[in-house]
């Protein structure tokens, strides 16, 4: 990444309080760009964002040193003197910046509180009154300080100072001797220690105004000065100043539009884009705002060519994704509107790539259901379904049960409101042993049609395959009421016979041990037997069987105990 996009990342992260992320990117761009002033200055703001005035000092010195005409390059040194509170060389940089750019609003501000914290703030008199006494026993007596009394530097540093309080500025970088400077004139120390020096501060707050001579407090109480407000810089060429003038043009011309828009004098609206567009042809939003009137106006061609145009500059100047997103989803709902849905679920797609949007998901999915819908009705037609059915018949009865699959499939598409289909397709399942697919077909053929004999009879024959006896009875009783003529009778005794047959070799085959073995290792026996309500209640039956009746019309009981009657584990005499 070059040194303009890394002082971009830094200006970013320093707008949104991430100061050691801004000195970090700036860092880099300084590896790359060495020369370039405006880098040392942005860091240097940050740095004293997060009160490291030390460094923040070193990168204002480096400024001046690569452009010593740039007045800003005075203000970042003088704020930086300014937190270290070396207030006359503060008032110097100060003067310095002023003598190269008199009319500069925010240095006259910083030179206004470097004078005002130098004429109240504590000087070396009032240091040494500070550090005179006995200071140690002050910071054995404070829990934040005492556990510096264990470092013979800090000790030294101490001492230093009560012999010449003027080396509390050579000391001040030390935040142990800045805690401690903070205390001694009054402040909480325990509030306002290493934690607060290294913590942020809003870079949009004014600074600390300097105590008043009329204010009754005494002047070791007052609020320790702040720096002036933190703001990096950006080198603006006349290029640039050019462009913002023309954003500026754009935006006012474009708000304009918004207020014809909404109060739906579309066609002044329309004007004002234009005239925003003219003014500046990188400002995205304008077009995407022209679309909506363009589609408020049912104008969608031109809706999806204004559409197409914002796409096509906001690649090209690197837009918000967002105003991709809605350019997309605008000429969806165009297609939409056009009745074209296989192109609106395009473009609606391509909106959710660029930013997913609950409510263009929701025209998405209603796009697709109807086209859905569409499709299967354009394809209908009941003669080919009956064709295709036919030609399952003749696969089914050669054996050829997955190509008959295929065109019972088929069938069902044709018409999917005929239940021989499905009923014919569950025959094929069933030879090709899957089961779950057979009964899904079975239960569908029976929901079209309750009345239809066959499809009870393939669900009789599914639950055989499934060895689930007692349910096998169930349909069979079922299917001989719906078959009136008698046509489907031999199947249906068929499917009694296997039940029959089935439940019988489950009650007595092999020995009645062996029994009981292969049905507990069926997991659906064991939850059942493991349920104390069931075994309450098949005690019940083997005291009394006539309360296995009473039992039985409870579904859920019954259908446990049909299990249970499958496996052998009830006998039925």
């Amino acid at each position: 990444m070059q040194a303009d996009g890394l002082k971009a990342l830094g200006n970013k992260a320093f707008s949104a309080g991430d100061f050691p992320t801004a000195i970090r990117h700036f860092t880099d761009a300084i590896a790359l760009d060495p020369k370039n002033h405006v880098l040392y200055s942005n860091r240097s703001a940050a740095y004293a964002s997060q009160r490291d005035y030390i460094k923040a000092l070193e990168d204002a010195e480096k400024t001046v040193e690569l452009n010593p005409t740039w007045a800003k390059a005075y203000s970042r040194r003088g704020a930086a003197l300014y937190g270290l509170a070396r207030y006359p060389e503060a008032v110097e940089a100060y003067d310095e910046g002023l003598r190269l750019e008199p009319e500069n609003a925010q240095i006259k501000k910083g030179l206004e509180d470097a004078k005002a914290a130098l004429d109240e703030g504590p000087g070396p008199d009032m240091m040494s009154k500070l550090f005179s006494g006995d200071v140690f026993a002050k910071i054995a007596g404070n829990p934040k300080l005492a556990p510096y009394l264990a470092q013979p530097d800090f000790l030294q540093k101490v001492r230093e100072i009560q012999q010449n309080p003027n080396n509390l500025t050579k000391h001040m970088q030390d935040p142990r001797i800045l805690t401690l400077a903070m205390s001694l004139m009054g402040l909480d120390a325990t509030a306002m220690g290493r934690d607060e020096m290294e913590a942020t501060y809003d870079m949009q707050s004014e600074p600390a105004p300097a105590p008043s001579s009329s204010s009754s407090r005494p002047a070791p109480s007052a609020k320790a000065p702040e720096p002036e407000p933190m703001h990096v810089e950006e080198e603006v060429d006349d290029e640039e100043k050019e462009q913002r003038n023309k954003r500026k043009l754009s935006d006012e011309r474009k708000d304009a539009g918004n207020k014809l828009y909404k109060s739906r004098k579309f066609e002044d609206a329309i004007k004002a884009y234009d005239e925003a567009w003219e003014a500046d042809d990188s400002n995205v939003a304008v077009l995407t705002n022209k679309s909506a009137v363009l589609f408020e106006m049912g104008k969608y061609e031109e809706c999806i060519k204004a559409c197409e145009d914002a796409v096509e500059k906001g690649r090209e100047h690197r837009a918000d994704f967002k105003l991709i997103a809605k350019a997309f989803a605008r000429i969806g709902g165009c297609y939409t509107k056009l009745d074209d849905l296989a192109s609106a679920i395009k473009f609606y797609s391509k909106s959710l790539a660029e930013h997913r949007e609950p409510s263009v998901l929701a025209k998405l999915r209603e796009a697709e259901k109807l086209k859905e819908q569409r499709d299967k009705e354009g394809y209908r037609d009941l003669g080919l379904s009956d064709a295709a059915r036919e030609r399952g018949n003749e696969l089914f009865r050669a054996a050829r049960f997955a190509d008959a699959v295929k065109e019972y499939s088929e069938a069902i598409r044709r018409n999917d409101s005929d239940a021989r289909a499905y009923s014919n397709r569950a025959a094929c399942y069933l030879k090709l042993m899957a089961v779950h697919e057979a009964e899904r077909d079975c239960d569908e053929a029976i929901r079209l049609d309750p009345d239809f004999a066959k499809a009870y009879v393939r669900k009789a024959a599914v639950l055989a395959a499934r060895r689930e006896w007692s349910k096998v009875f169930e349909v069979c009783e079922t299917a001989k009421q719906k078959d009136v003529d008698g046509k489907n009778r031999a199947e249906i005794d068929a499917q009694l016979a296997k039940a029959y047959a089935g439940l019988n070799e489950a009650q007595s085959g092999g020995n009645r041990e062996e029994v009981l073995k292969r049905a507990m290792a069926d997991p659906e026996v064991q939850k059942i037997m493991a349920d104390p309500i069931m075994n309450q209640i098949l005690q019940q039956m083997k005291e009394d069987p006539k309360a296995a009746q009473d039992h039985m019309r409870n579904p859920a009981v019954a259908a446990n105990i049909r299990k249970l009657m499958d496996a052998g584990i009830i006998q039925v005499r």
